[in-house]
């Protein structure tokens, strides 16, 4: 994809997700909120107990954050952490021994999460940034959650090589994302709205 052509991407998806968290209610298109997350198989008790400033625009695609393995004094990093709602989750598995940072590039998106993480009582450092430049030191994060971002991404090697300088050598990468289960007709030349479907 041309320069120009990620860059596009780049601001239809920013435009998207800014106008989730702004807007959670309204249709979008990707699924959003709690019946996705319901769907992902998040407990309606685990989504009960959390703000709904965070449930109400979750966007992920897995539930990983729910289950993985998380070492007690962990880490941890929530990349393209949306409203925070899997960042929450790990902050509070974790609870005072492990440290989560969240990193998204929507500012909107962010404000919800730092909202969230307040109401919550759970302390995650929110920050926006670049997947494929984190603002993090080299070999910082024990473990790593990517819930959805490599599809609305094309930097997917630069997000891998980032990944790999910031989480140490005996660390956990967990991915989730979705895929395509048939070829498409043209992979360079993709709608916008193709990118969420």
């Amino acid at each position: 994809m041309a320069n120009h052509g990620a860059l596009q991407l780049r601001t239809a998806v920013h435009n998207a997700y800014t106008a989730a968290a702004e807007r959670p209610a309204q249709k979008h298109a990707f699924p959003v909120g709690r019946i996705l997350a319901e769907r992902l198989g998040y407990p309606a008790d685990l989504l009960d107990s959390l703000p709904p400033v965070s449930v109400e625009a979750f966007a992920g695609v897995s539930n990983l954050a729910v289950s993985a393995a998380l070492p007690v004094d962990a880490q941890v990093l929530d990349l393209g952490c949306g409203a925070g709602l899997d960042s929450l989750i790990l902050a509070r598995r974790l609870g005072a021994t492990g440290r989560v940072v969240g990193i998204d590039f929507s500012e909107a998106m962010l404000m919800r999460a730092r909202k969230a993480a307040a109401t919550y009582g759970v302390k995650v450092t929110f920050c926006e940034g670049d997947a494929e430049r984190l603002p993090l030191d080299d070999a910082s994060v024990d473990v790593a959650f990517v819930n959805g971002i490599f599809n609305l991404n094309p930097a997917r090697s630069e997000i891998f090589r980032e990944l790999a300088r910031v989480v140490r050598a005996d660390g956990l990468v967990y991915v989730a994302e979705l895929i395509l289960q048939e070829a498409v007709s043209k992979p360079d030349h993709f709608t916008e709205a193709e990118w969420f479907a």
